[in-house]
């Protein structure tokens, strides 16, 4: 299942590389286009293997858009992604699918990684430093999950749905919540108190990336602080210190790249850090439900009461 909105700079790429997957001859693809205008819903009405469903952009939200692909879906299972995401290879399904072999595995979370292309922050290419080992989580007593600590909660549920596959029935089941923001960490939240096994896969990897302008990286961190805060109860601290600042230099160096990427990581981390900032204050002060509304946000909240 695809959210769409005006994706033709990268639909193609997407498009080519589910027809090129091992199990290709058994896909079909949802694809919910919120009002696109570039031509991207009658690009992806060309593939018999697509089907296309429009909605009105004003109601368009991360939860219940997913929800209504779900509902179109016929298959076993659904896998989610996004319009700016390309399979790395052929075996991107196949090595999901492998895992629900175990009837009780709900769902399978890949990853995503940067490519060695030009146009991306070259610190943030990809580059393994060991060979990724399945992680497998079940709390079989749901008593065990809700009862971790608000940080180790959230440390089980880095759920990504640029990257996953559920089974369908457990999507029925556990629908997504309806949100703006971390629908796939609430519904990973929301599985393991429930007791089901999921599975993070790295192995299962698409490309994926966006630019880090100062604005974009401090609207972003503030984002995920806010939701971390109110959905799972942790008021994630500085994450950055003067040592990353002298780190971005050192790899710099040894990649011999541009010195322009100094400045550029320089500012990512700066912007980080006042994002952190912001939002620390906000908690001292109890603003973060202004915080909330001003970000056009809509987060379930969950425990509050202990903050690690």
């Amino acid at each position: 299942m695809i959210p769409v909105k005006n994706g033709m700079d990268t639909l193609p790429q997407l498009v080519e590389g589910i027809q090129k997957q091992t199990l290709f001859k058994d896909c079909e693809v949802i694809a919910i286009d919120s009002g696109s205008s570039d031509g991207s819903a009658a690009f992806l009405s060309k593939f018999a293997f697509i089907t296309v469903i429009p909605i009105d952009p004003k109601t368009f939200n991360h939860g219940a858009t997913r929800n209504l692909g779900v509902s179109h879906a016929r298959g076993e299972f659904v896998v989610m992604t996004v319009q700016d995401a390309q399979p790395a290879n052929e075996f991107w399904l196949e090595s999901m699918l492998a895992h629900f072999k175990d009837s009780e595995v709900s769902a399978v979370c890949g990853q995503q990684i940067v490519p060695h292309d030009a146009d991306k922050n070259p610190h943030e290419w990809f580059r393994p430093q060991s060979e990724p080992v399945p992680k497998y989580v079940q709390f079989k007593n749901s008593s065990d999950f809700i009862n971790l600590s608000p940080k180790e909660q959230r440390s089980f549920c880095g759920w990504d749905d640029v990257n996953a596959m559920y089974r369908k029935t457990v999507l029925l089941k556990i629908p997504f919540e309806t949100t703006a923001y971390g629908e796939d960490m609430l519904w990973a939240k929301a599985a393991l108190e429930q007791g089901h096994k999921i599975v993070y896969d790295y192995t299962s990897q698409v490309y994926h990336y966006h630019f880090q302008f100062p604005e974009y990286t401090y609207k972003r961190v503030l984002i995920s602080k806010v939701f971390t805060y109110l959905a799972f109860g942790y008021a994630r601290p500085h994450n950055y210190s003067l040592k990353d600042y002298g780190m971005v230099v050192l790899r710099n160096i040894k990649w011999q790249l541009h010195p322009k990427w100094i400045l550029h990581n320089w500012n990512i981390i700066n912007n980080n850090r006042k994002a952190t900032s912001d939002f620390l204050v906000a908690v001292e002060n109890n603003t973060i439900p202004t915080l909330e509304k001003e970000l056009a946000l809509n987060i379930p909240v969950g425990i509050q009461n202990q903050m690690k």
